[in-house]
């Protein structure tokens, strides 16, 4: 089991270092229900990544990846594809990136400041569940843990360590509002104008180095 956490882990981090996820858990710590509406949305965010995952390991687990010989073609050639499709994203985030102070605002985050703590769940369950990143590394965990047959309960397990290391991205903010009052504003502001403006490259990089691993580990088992 904690082989298979070691393995997952890293595509977690993927999810972890998503500025864009963060940067509205930010704006929720300034909106009319700031504690209410922050903990509501990591809580949507936690579920959605965890539930995400769950079904890719359960689809995965029913083609028997774990014990079919046959299988390791195939899932060494999903890990390819899914690897060159982040470094595609990648290096398309990264040369269609903003210019700083450019950045425009995702059309989700609309209205985001007015927001009640049951659509901040909502928004954050279909944040963590179906953006397309992570539901690309979603897959790739997916399948690590298939192919590991472990008991029930420890894949259980695996998804639930998973989700909340993928989940400490948006929760540090909470984190800091409720550690340091309002000193917080300042710095949570200036991460907020940081993230905005770093998002494509950031997620570009992440892109590359997730994807360049997920391609090597196909090649490795074709």
């Amino acid at each position: 089991m904690n082989q298979v956490i070691g393995e997952v882990l890293p595509l977690a981090l993927a999810v972890l270092i998503s500025p864009l996820p963060i940067a509205a858990e930010i704006l929720l710590l300034f909106s009319d229900k700031p504690k209410p509406n922050a903990a509501a949305y990591v809580t949507g965010f936690l579920l959605g990544v965890g539930a995400a995952l769950g079904l890719f390991t359960l689809l995965a687990t029913t083609t028997d990846v774990g014990t079919s010989g046959d299988s390791a073609g195939w899932t060494s050639w999903l890990k390819i594809v899914l690897g060159a499709a982040l470094v595609f994203g990648g290096i398309r985030r990264f040369r269609n990136r903003p210019a700083p102070g450019e950045a425009e605002t995702p059309r989700w985050m609309s209205g985001i400041e007015a927001f009640s703590p049951p659509r901040s769940l909502v928004v954050g369950l279909g944040i963590g569940a179906l953006n397309p990143k992570n539901i690309i590394v979603g897959l790739a965990a997916g399948v690590a843990i298939a192919e590991a047959a472990l008991p029930v309960g420890q894949e259980v397990g695996v998804v639930i360590a998973y989700a909340v290391f993928a989940t400490l991205g948006v929760l540090a903010p909470l984190v800091v509002a409720v550690a340091m009052g309002s000193r917080s504003e300042a710095l949570l502001k200036g991460w907020r104008v940081w993230l905005f403006d770093n998002n494509a490259a950031v997620v570009a990089v992440i892109f590359l180095i997730i994807g360049a691993v997920l391609i090597g580990k196909g090649i490795a088992t074709v």
